[in-house]
């Protein structure tokens, strides 16, 4: 079954709801801190502790943890002075993501083949 122009435009609207975070995980600074902060404690990681793992400044940090944080990847919570950045396994910011792949997929899935074209 062919796909209808609804499906392509539902899956150009996934895509857009989907910019940010794509955009935010594509950066391999940005990929590097997200496995900084996958390896530390549960409770959250500060700017100065991320930065002390990576060759990056505490401000170039901060821009990148902004940019997750804008995507909707990293949270935060303030104790005191100190903010921690942490990743919220419920977040469905993710989900959006894996729902965009399963789309992509089952529409690839259904077109003809053109491996013979050229």
């Amino acid at each position: 079954m062919e796909k209808t122009m609804d499906d392509i435009k539902k899956l150009q609207q996934e895509f857009s709801n989907c910019q940010k975070l794509l955009i935010a995980i594509g950066d391999e600074v940005r990929q590097y801190i997200l496995c900084i902060m996958m390896k530390r404690k549960c409770s959250g990681s500060r700017v100065i502790d991320i930065a002390a793992n990576t060759n990056l400044s505490r401000s170039a940090v901060s821009h990148h943890i902004q940019i997750l944080k804008d995507a909707g990847i990293v949270k935060s919570r303030k104790e005191g002075t100190c903010i921690y950045y942490y990743l919220d396994p419920e977040d469905n910011e993710i989900d959006k993501v894996i729902n965009l792949f399963r789309h992509i997929k089952e529409i690839m899935g259904t077109l003809p083949d053109r491996s013979g074209e050229e």
